[in-house]
């Protein structure tokens, strides 16, 4: 068993039973969504989707207080090494990198990536997704930032996700509706929403995301800020 907590917007903190941590797109000082007093008291290792500051706004700060490795593509790992991040792991989409607690694959998304570097805007190479591959022979699918594409599908026939963390806010991602044809085209039998509410703009919703999959038998596992959940 894993435990999977939601820190808002796409923020994750997943702690394995060997008791690494790995946490997903940190954003914490300025997130709305960051539940009030919640503590990050260990991480092992840290994988970003893309360059955007709601998904690294906390990356460097996090990854120097820990000195844990920091996962992500070449050019924002790149990027986090020039500030300091002792430990980046840069990588592609294709690829797979070996943390020991967990396998981590990264995939396509469909998005934009920069990187806001003071009062430059830096190239943050492409924005990406991750297949999680547990001890256990499970896997996850984090898609970060993104809008449908079609190798969603492929990505179900080749790792057979059972879990799928998906955006579901609309106007930057994709919002409950192509999300919900995104879970049946990964074949999941859970949808973890993110990525909504911490704007007006993300109207997307969990519940028009369940009503879109009625009768499809995937479930909408909506979390609670800070709260963890086993899975």
């Amino acid at each position: 068993m894993i435990t999977i907590t939601w820190l808002g917007h796409a923020t994750f903190e997943i702690q394995f039973e060997s008791g690494d941590v790995l946490v997903l797109d940190p954003w914490i000082t300025g997130n709305p969504a960051y539940p009030a007093g919640y503590e990050i008291k260990r991480v092992d290792a840290i994988a970003v989707s893309h360059g955007h500051s709601d998904h690294i706004g906390d990356l460097v700060a996090l990854a120097n207080k820990f000195d844990c490795k920091v996962v992500g593509i070449f050019e924002i790992a790149s990027w986090a090494g020039s500030k300091g991040v002792k430990n980046p792991v840069g990588m592609n989409k294709g690829g797979t990198v070996d943390l020991g607690f967990v396998k981590l694959t990264m995939t396509h998304a469909l998005h934009s990536s920069s990187i806001q570097d003071g009062d430059t805007i830096r190239y943050g190479g492409e924005a990406a997704g991750y297949i999680l591959t547990f001890k256990d022979g499970r896997r996850a699918y984090f898609a970060g930032d993104t809008a449908i594409f079609s190798e969603l599908k492929l990505y179900g026939e080749i790792y057979h996700p059972e879990l799928a963390l998906l955006p579901v806010g609309d106007y930057f991602t994709m919002g409950p509706e192509e999300a919900a044809y995104a879970a049946r085209m990964l074949d999941v039998k859970e949808v973890i929403p993110m990525h909504y509410g911490t704007f007006p703009l993300l109207t997307g919703t969990p519940e028009q995301l369940e009503a879109k999959l009625a009768g499809n038998g995937i479930r909408v596992r909506k979390l609670h800020l800070g709260q963890p959940v086993r899975w």
